[in-house]
């Protein structure tokens, strides 16, 4: 297990089981120092933590993200003991919205071509970002984790 932490206990961990696109994980990192919100990366990647298009969508701010690394599912869940995790899939009804999230909560995306595999998911905590075209099979992993992320946050900021 691989790690950078400057900041424990965040509001919000963001995991991000096997991501295959770059840009994505760097614009979610991004998000991350911006927030305070700790990043999860579940291996295998499909990028070098090295890549030149990583750093250049996280521009400078590599130094600052709280984030580790993780090589299995397993791994993560022995390590981290999550106690809410909500996973973020197109196959449930559940809408994010209509969720009460809490500080520490995890919010897993699967891996941008297939999304997360359904033997990981639980079907309570299975929750959605509506999609109101039958012509789209998901949205963009980076919009998708910036949208649950700042509900949770304008939940937080209300409470």
């Amino acid at each position: 297990m691989e790690s950078k932490i400057i900041q424990a206990n965040s509001l919000i961990n963001i995991v991000l089981y096997q991501p295959e696109i770059p840009q994505n994980t760097g614009n979610i990192a991004r998000l991350c120092v911006s927030n305070d919100l700790h990043l999860h990366l579940i291996k295998p990647l499909g990028f070098e933590l090295t890549d030149k298009y990583l750093k250049r969508s996280g521009l400078d701010y590599w130094q600052y993200i709280n984030y580790t690394v993780y090589n299995s599912w397993q791994e993560f869940l022995d390590t981290t003991k999550a106690s809410r995790l909500w996973f973020l899939t197109t196959k449930s009804t559940q809408v994010y919205w209509d969720i009460k999230f809490e500080h520490g909560d995890y919010f897993v995306f699967g891996p941008e071509t297939r999304g997360l595999p359904e033997e990981l998911m639980i079907p309570a905590q299975s929750i959605t970002l509506p999609m109101l075209s039958k012509n789209s099979r998901s949205l963009n992993l980076a919009s998708t984790v910036q949208t649950v992320a700042y509900e949770a946050l304008r939940q937080f900021a209300l409470a």
